[in-house]
């Protein structure tokens, strides 16, 4: 799927088959956050437990490139949650197309940032993701070229904000 930083691999939130062929696909291991694409920041709250800072930081990020690694509620199934710390990583995209699907599907989406095992940028031509992985995905939403820079990921779960990733969200419009 299309998002405002690159392509993404998703799924449905409940499909642990399709989950674990994510984390195949992209090379990664049950530490790897995988990130919940949500549609606002009420329904991000579900998902993740949120103080008010907290709050001030994500409403300031959002949508838009940023992912926000949070505490996860019961609501996320522990499989996706990091096995120790019980975090997940999510975000509120600002990609009209993305935003149209999730709100057509009706939750939240399960996804990582399309980089191919070996590879350190993100996908962003449909094409070249047809070539790479057609017998793979089950499905290529094209919306065009899209950015080719993952999010900047903020991990909230300690004492105060750290950027585990700089990508293409601006941390100044964060305070950081």
């Amino acid at each position: 799927v299309p998002t405002d930083s690159s392509y993404a691999l998703a799924c449905h939130l409940d499909d642990k088959t399709a989950a674990d062929a994510l984390r195949r696909i992209r090379g990664v291991d049950d530490k790897h956050h995988l990130t919940l694409l949500c549609r606002d920041l009420k329904e991000l709250a579900t998902y993740a437990r949120v103080d008010n800072a907290q709050f001030r930081m994500l409403k300031a990020g959002t949508p838009g490139p940023f992912t926000f690694i949070l505490e996860a509620t019961k609501e996320v199934p522990r499989r996706l949650s990091h096995p120790k710390r019980l975090t997940i990583g999510l975000r509120v995209p600002e990609h009209h197309t993305l935003q149209a699907l999730l709100a057509l599907h009706g939750e939240p989406l399960l996804a990582t940032t399309l980089i191919a095992p070996g590879e350190t940028q993100p996908l962003n031509d449909c094409e070249a993701i047809r070539d790479q992985f057609e017998h793979t995905l089950a499905a290529i939403i094209d919306a065009g070229a899209c950015a080719s820079q993952p999010t900047t990921v903020v991990d909230l779960t300690g004492d105060g904000p750290v950027i585990v990733r700089l990508g293409r969200g601006d941390p100044a419009l964060l305070g950081l």
